[in-house]
């Protein structure tokens, strides 16, 4: 399993939001390209990027900072999400070094289009489903929809897709620690692994993941609680290693 770190992008500068409001936002740094840095240096096996202006936009808004991001770090996988909605900007994104675009609100009101971006750049492709008590939610959430998020999820078991990040927008931001059930019946709705997002707080989030990285739980995205510092980087990898070794009963 992987701890990920969030770099949410919005007007240049990197932010974490409350339940996806970008009303109620809060600046951690103005330089996206050293936060990324910070992380790597800390341990981050991975990274994910969310280009939130580009989410309510419908198409990207600071993919400059995401290219630059890539092109620092050619050997760390990163992932985007946020406002792709077209063929050649998925393209753009991986010839630029990224390694997944995720497909989130295109996804649910075109998931012909998911199939199609999976023929095109198989093992490239990540479904992001968010979800209000359970209900799926698009356009940078702000519109809820009233398709279960685990049928959406079964809908793209045949595709191709390498991952969904399942996100449960009322975590999101709150440091209310994960929802531990939902991602597991996210996960137990396809054969597709499951990335959790939202309310990743304590290290007790990440051990309560790890239980069930054999039924489909691939990873964690988390942002405020590394940026405060309740959460250690090194010390939430250093916890997955030694489950995946078997020194510690999660």
């Amino acid at each position: 399993m992987l701890v990920i770190p969030a770099i949410d992008l919005k007007d240049g500068q990197c932010v974490r939001l409350r339940q996806g409001l970008m009303t109620d936002s809060t600046v951690f740094s103005d330089d996206p390209a050293a936060t990324a840095t910070r992380w790597v240096n800390e341990g981050a096996r991975r990274l994910h990027l969310v280009d939130l202006n580009g989410a309510f936009e419908g198409e990207p808004v600071n993919a400059s900072a995401v290219e630059a991001i890539a092109r620092a770090h050619p050997t760390l996988p990163v992932q985007i999400g946020g406002g792709i909605r077209e063929l050649p900007t998925i393209e753009r994104y991986l010839l630029a070094g990224v390694s997944y675009v995720i497909l989130g609100t295109k996804a649910v009101k075109e998931p012909a289009f998911v199939a199609a971006a999976c023929r095109e750049f198989p093992g490239n492709i990540i479904v992001g489903i968010d979800a209000k008590e359970g209900l799926v939610a698009t356009d940078g959430w702000a519109e809820v929809t009233t398709v279960l998020a685990t049928e959406l999820a079964k809908s793209f078991e045949q595709v191709g897709v390498s991952a969904i990040i399942y996100t449960d927008i009322a975590r999101d931001g709150m440091m209310a620690g994960v929802n531990v059930p939902a991602t597991l019946d996210m996960a137990r709705a396809s054969s597709i692994p499951v990335i959790a997002s939202g309310g990743i707080t304590h290290l007790d989030d990440i051990r309560a993941l790890v239980k069930h990285t054999g039924e489909g739980i691939e990873g964690a995205i988390t942002g405020r609680a590394i940026y405060e510092g309740a959460i250690s980087l090194a010390e939430a990898n250093a916890l997955i290693d030694s489950v995946t070794r078997g020194s510690e009963c999660p």
